[in-house]
């Protein structure tokens, strides 16, 4: 989920950025090369449309990065530790089979005297 979520994430910032700079500002960043307004956006051109578009961009890019918070910050709380069985690794007592049943340590070869 929270891969899917990111996906979303990068493509909203991408559309945003897109949306801001087709804006008409002092230098008309990108809107210069969209031709002409008036057919596209209607006879006002395309400032009440991308304003809006940037403002309903900008709201679910904020939405999403808080979902994206809160889901990262309830995975960090899990570990993996705690999912261990402490009661399997260590016994309480030593088996006394083991102790029972253990073979015996080897002997090192005896080295052959010569006279």
């Amino acid at each position: 989920m929270t891969s899917t979520l990111l996906i979303v994430q990068f493509v909203l910032a991408i559309i945003l950025t897109i949306t801001i700079l087709l804006q008409k500002s002092s230098s008309i960043g990108l809107g210069a090369y969209s031709g002409s307004n008036d057919s596209l956006f209607g006879a006002k051109g395309p400032g009440n449309f991308l304003s809006k578009a940037t403002m309903a961009l900008g709201l679910l890019f904020v939405i999403n990065t808080l979902v994206l918070g809160y889901m990262y910050n309830q995975d960090k709380t899990k570990s993996a530790v705690d999912t261990v069985k402490i009661d399997r690794l260590i016994p309480n007592k030593p088996d006394e089979n083991t102790q029972k049943n253990a073979p015996a340590a080897p002997t090192a070869p005896s080295v052959p005297q010569t006279k």
